[in-house]
């Protein structure tokens, strides 16, 4: 009796250290759960698609199907085997894992966009390297069959220019199917593919091929736009395409001199700002800025390459959207933007018809809660709102990507002349305006993890 009452008082202290280390295992791997899964989930499932209205001739089941979804990112750096610590690679290649698989999810997009330097080492990678960093990209990056994936060119894939060959350009193309000067529309919507890296102008073999194809798609989008003409000899057995504004999908920005008028949380830090940017290093030159203008007239531009979010606006009416980093080796907020874009149809001959009346209920995209979109962090909850509703200048009004003269003038909407580009001449000065004022999107943000990178 003693014997088995004695086992009993020795045995309590152990069920009470066994019953802690149990509690405690519990709530190490419940934080590990949370701040390493389910935070995805809790703050990227509070961004919801800017909600965008139609105008009079579209009802809003016609403008829900017309919409098209996407996500645009940029700057993933994947850490290579020459500076790439495993641990590093680890940790930043789950964060970003999670972090689009989670928002693919959850957000459905119809496609999603990464705008260079997919890679971090892909200018030195040999062979077996470069085949484990695109093995390591599809595994994080996969996505459904719902879902279309679009990767652009970035000097850290191939090379800045002194250091491009036709051999790391041809490697990039054949695993991610990219070629400089391609077309993609979808939804009507007409998207360029550019190879800002070969828009050096020295006439290399690259860069040749590269604005030969630029040149050749600016034709006939030209000519798609205009009117049936058997006058037209230039443009009678030039293939039909859909006659729609382009979006220009690219790597570099467009000549800028600086960051310094750029806002909002996105942006590059203050003393970072007023650093002069090197044409052909952290932008395009002037020269190369203002031929891709020339050539497309674009509706919008969507750039990454400088790590930080700027908007400028170009020849007084053309928006430029310069995308924040996806990594965090290159900021400590790194962010992904939801842009709804919907076409205007056959824009001149359209409003004609309606006699421009659709212009009357031209509204920009409000959110379900009739404020404007939010940003959230993992850190800290949401954050504060930066984009404010306002008419770009010269008298256009931005609805999404519906850009039409707000007056009704239909001689604004003319399509450029099927010709070649003018004569170069000294860009106009370029406007910068806050970070995504005129671009109604979300951008959601997540955990940091801070260090520095080239660009």
């Amino acid at each position: 009796m003693l014997s088995s009452s004695s086992t009993t008082v020795k045995s309590l202290p152990l069920k009470k250290r066994l019953c802690f280390l149990l509690k405690l295992v519990c709530f190490v791997s419940s934080v590990l759960i949370f701040c390493e899964f389910l935070i995805y989930y809790v703050v990227i499932f509070q961004c919801r698609w800017p909600e965008v209205k139609g105008g009079a001739h579209m009802d809003e089941k016609e403008t829900s199907t017309s919409v098209l979804k996407a996500v645009i990112l940029a700057d993933t750096h994947l850490l290579g085997e020459i500076k790439g610590h495993w641990l590093d690679k680890l940790r930043r290649e789950w964060q970003m894992e999670r972090s689009f698989q989670t928002a693919l999810w959850l957000l459905q997009p119809d496609i999603v966009f990464i705008l260079g330097d997919v890679f971090d080492e892909g200018k030195w990678s040999s062979p077996q390297a470069w085949a484990d960093d695109v093995r390591r990209f599809r595994k994080m990056f996969k996505y459904p069959v719902s879902t279309e994936l679009v990767v652009i060119v970035g000097n850290h894939d191939i090379g800045f220019h002194y250091e491009m060959t036709t051999y790391k350009v041809n490697r990039f193309e054949k695993v991610f199917n990219f070629t400089s000067g391609k077309l993609i529309t979808r939804k009507g919507i007409n998207f360029v593919i550019v190879n800002s890296v070969a828009m050096e102008g020295d006439g290399c073999a690259v860069c040749r091929t590269s604005e030969a194809k630029l040149a050749a798609l600016s034709h006939k989008l030209n000519c798609s736009q205009q009117k049936p003409n058997r006058s037209n000899k230039r443009c009678s057995d030039v293939e039909k395409l859909p006659a729609s504004e382009p979006i220009l999908l690219q790597h570099y920005p467009l000549y800028r001199k600086s960051d310094a008028g750029c806002s909002g949380e996105d942006s590059a830090p203050p003393e970072e700002k007023n650093i002069p940017f090197k044409e052909k290093y952290d932008v395009l030159s002037q020269e190369a800025s203002q031929k891709l203008i020339w050539w497309f007239q674009p509706r919008l531009i969507l750039s990454g390459h400088t790590h930080s979010a700027c908007e400028v606006l170009h020849a007084g009416k053309i928006p430029e959207i310069s995308v924040p980093s996806f990594s965090w080796r290159n900021r400590n907020n790194p962010s992904f933007i939801m842009v709804p874009l919907l076409i205007c149809w056959a824009s001149r001959q359209y409003l004609q018809r309606l006699k421009l009346t659709v212009l009357e209920d031209a509204k920009w995209p409000q959110s379900k809660s009739n404020e404007s979109p939010t940003k959230f962090s993992t850190v800290g909850g949401p954050g504060r709102s930066i984009w404010q509703g306002r008419d770009l200048p010269s008298g256009f009004a931005f609805l999404g990507l519906w850009v039409a003269p707000k007056q009704g003038k239909a001689g604004a909407l003319e399509p450029a002349p099927c010709s070649t580009p003018p004569p170069l001449q000294q860009p106009e000065p370029l406007q910068t305006l806050p970070v995504l004022a005129h671009l109604r999107a979300t951008c959601c943000r997540h955990a940091p993890y801070l260090t520095n990178s080239s660009r």
